[in-house]
């Protein structure tokens, strides 16, 4: 989504509400496909002061993520408040805090998809005592018990184990 911002730059306008909704599938988050199960709605306001557009607003949706555990799929609420600065004044941009736009026009989406790349679990688990996946057989062990025997030793300790059973 592109927003013109041409009547904020020439000061016809000093605030500007903003209300987006997004119809996307998804967005790749660099390590994955992140499937939207709601558009991406926003709403804010975009403003100027000085030299500087300041975008401050909320984003809501619900994305669809992969367990890391169980690699099964689940639903995650996003509710997020975002401030961004832009401006079209290079000297302005001294720290990189403001994001440089060069035409009077902002792409939005990618400012939405950025935040909530930014606000997303590291380890995305579907529920907190997910058991994941068994070792060997890759059984889910949420939804049933797997056969295998739970003899795991390590290889290297293989030899002490005869030492302690003398049958």
């Amino acid at each position: 989504m592109k927003l013109n911002v041409s009547d904020l730059l020439s000061e016809e306008v000093v605030t500007k509400d903003i209300n987006v909704t997004v119809e996307e599938k998804g967005f790749y988050d660099g390590s994955e496909y992140i499937k939207l199960l709601e558009p991406l709605k926003f709403s804010g306001t975009l403003s100027k002061e000085g030299d500087i557009l300041l975008l401050e607003g909320r984003i809501n949706t619900l994305l669809e993520l992969t367990c890391s555990r169980c690699l099964g799929k689940f639903s995650y609420a996003v509710n997020v408040a975002i401030t961004e600065k832009f401006t079209n004044n290079n000297k302005e941009n001294k720290d990189d805090e403001a994001i440089f736009i060069d035409s009077n026009i902002i792409d939005i989406t990618e400012i939405i998809e950025n935040n909530i790349i930014l606000i997303l679990p590291i380890k995305r688990l579907c529920s907190e005592n997910c058991k994941g996946l068994c070792q060997q057989c890759g059984t889910n062990l949420n939804n049933s018990k797997c056969q295998c025997k739970s003899d795991d030793i390590d290889p290297r300790l293989a030899k002490l184990k005869d030492m302690f059973f003398t049958d």
